[in-house]
């Protein structure tokens, strides 16, 4: 129905012109509403966009000064592709970057070079039989053992290790105890009841919660997430 015959049928008669404009004035009503509506879409996405910059540039300045006050042997731009790859591997597997950063302290106290006693190499102290299976598995470009010395490789290989394990126990604290222990010896005290080793998960959970603590981090619904104050047997 038009606008000038809903008009007539009203009991009111106007001229056809001034029908014209009331209508073009409705039209450019609306149009105008529309685009003040769309505006305020667009201005309320860039603020969203900004204020998760802005987030995500703290997140990365808070694991910064985290590796600054830990790391040794580390040059200014190792340290900061050290940050960018664990908030990077962070937000690809849902972790808190302090549960990385703690794993990290407890396993080589941020020290460039590390190799254990069990042979296990850098930062996250990962054995070379285990990251050329992972490398291989993920298409990471294993060259050899030596690639454990990478620090960003090494962290990639670590946090996708914890990852598989946290998939196949379905619970991180066991996830935690596997990755010191190692899966098959982990199983194997499962299978048999045995009581399992709390120390390592202990010591991790400790380093997460000094971390969270001291440098005022609100965690994430993520990895890690609750664990840091408990102390019950897995």
């Amino acid at each position: 129905m038009s606008f000038g015959l809903r008009l007539r049928k009203a009991g009111i008669t106007i001229s056809l012109p001034l029908s014209f404009i009331l209508v073009f004035i409705y039209v450019a009503q609306t149009g105008f509403i529309g685009y003040l509506l769309h505006n305020k879409f667009e201005k309320e996405k860039v603020l969203k966009e900004q204020q998760l910059k802005i987030e995500e540039l703290e997140e990365k300045v808070k694991i910064l000064n985290i590796i600054e006050d830990f790391q040794v042997g580390f040059k200014d731009e190792e340290i900061a592709e050290l940050t960018q790859v664990i908030y990077d591997e962070s937000k690809r597997y849902g972790y808190d970057p302090l549960l990385i950063l703690a794993l990290i302290i407890t396993e080589s106290s941020f020290k460039k070079g590390q190799v254990s006693p069990m042979g296990a190499q850098g930062l996250m102290q990962v054995k070379p039989s285990v990251g050329y299976a992972l490398a291989q598995r993920r298409n990471l470009g294993w060259n050899g053992h030596l690639s454990l010395f990478q620090p960003a490789f090494n962290i990639r290989l670590g946090t996708l290790y914890l990852f598989e394990l946290i998939l196949k126990f379905k619970d991180v604290k066991k996830a935690i105890i596997a990755y010191n222990l190692g899966e098959n010896a982990l199983r194997l005290k499962i299978r048999k009841g045995q009581k399992l080793p709390t120390f390592y998960l202990s010591r991790v959970l400790r380093n997460y919660k000094s971390l969270k603590e001291k440098y005022a981090y609100a965690s994430r619904d993520t990895y890690a997430e609750g664990q840091e104050t408990s102390r019950d047997e897995t």
